[in-house]
């Protein structure tokens, strides 16, 4: 479990499958990545005291931000060093001026879903990295979570098994055909209880580190409501793809609402954004070694997202 390998370019017939753990194995990860823009501009007047000491940042590959540069392999997780937790900690150390700023505790990681809040995650290059949790402590004063959409295999659906379903219906709606089972639909239907999960691991969060602000962060529009191509769904899968990811969307909310803590909502902000766009925050079905993962974020959205949370945290 100990031994680190190099990962392997992964074959071209897999790398349209979005499920977060089978998309990174065997991925490369690449050198010489450019340097990201800063998230937000300094701020000014802010007290060091309204600063926080120790900010542990939970969550999948959409706060991890695999090839966003700089990457690193960490463990398989394929965490950014740019990615908005890293954006975040940087512009709170500059309005700290020159009192220390937050400790970050970066752990989120690709493929993670609610379990692995409390158990170990063995990622694609079966390393076994710890439970998230137990980055929180007492002394935690801020944290922001990233969770939900691996819960029940929601995205990897998506961008995995529906794109393989459109080969054989291409004009037909297979995808949705296939996810009815004794007149209920299982994808959506397992959204509910991704909604219970999310909320659990908030409610867990406060009991951990309960001095800390909490901060939940749903996850982007892939495709306007009119549909997309890059999503390689049969035409009338369209629709129900965007009907999955607005109830997602909706199970965080509610999520965010029963435990009274702050959204950033990312899903508003990224209306205009989405992968057909003309300036796309999340990438398309070809992974970019030098900029993102296929269906995962760009810098520009990791930034976007930085700035959102420091909006809620007053900076």
């Amino acid at each position: 479990m100990t031994r680190t390998r190099a990962p392997r370019p992964a074959p071209a017939r897999r790398r349209r499958a979005l499920s977060t753990g089978a998309a990174l194995v065997a991925l490369t990860l690449l050198g010489a990545c450019s340097a990201v823009d800063d998230a937000v501009d300094e701020v000014d007047g802010v007290s060091s005291a309204d600063v926080p000491s120790r900010y542990v940042a939970l969550g999948d590959s959409f706060t991890a931000a695999p090839f966003v540069p700089d990457a690193v392999e960490a463990e398989g997780c394929y965490r950014s060093t740019s990615n908005y937790p890293s954006l975040v900690a940087a512009a709170l150390r500059d309005a700290a001026g020159n009192q220390p700023g937050p400790e970050l505790v970066d752990v989120s990681c690709s493929g993670a879903d609610t379990t692995h809040m409390t158990r170990p995650q063995t990622t694609v290059l079966q390393q076994r990295v710890a439970p998230q949790f137990d980055a929180l402590t007492p002394e935690t004063d801020l944290v922001t979570i990233g969770i939900g959409g691996n819960d029940f295999d929601v995205f990897g659906t998506l961008t995995g098994r529906c794109p393989q379903l459109a080969v054989r219906d291409p004009q037909g709606s297979p995808c949705r055909a296939a996810l009815r089972r004794g007149g209920r639909d299982t994808l959506l239907s397992a959204l509910g209880r991704t909604q219970q999960r999310v909320r659990a691991v908030v409610e867990e969060v406060r009991e951990r580190s309960p001095q800390a602000r909490i901060v939940l962060v749903n996850y982007p529009q892939l495709t306007p409501e009119k549909g997309c191509e890059s999503l390689l769904l049969a035409r009338g899968d369209n629709a129900y793809a965007r009907q999955v990811a607005e109830r997602l969307d909706r199970a965080l909310r509610q999520a965010a609402k029963a435990t009274d803590v702050e959204l950033v909502d990312l899903w508003k902000a990224s209306e205009g954004h989405e992968i057909c766009s003309d300036e796309p925050w999340v990438n398309g079905p070809e992974t970019d070694f030098s900029r993102a993962l296929q269906f995962h974020p760009f810098a520009e959205g990791q930034q976007a997202v930085a700035g959102l949370v420091l909006e809620a945290l007053g900076f």
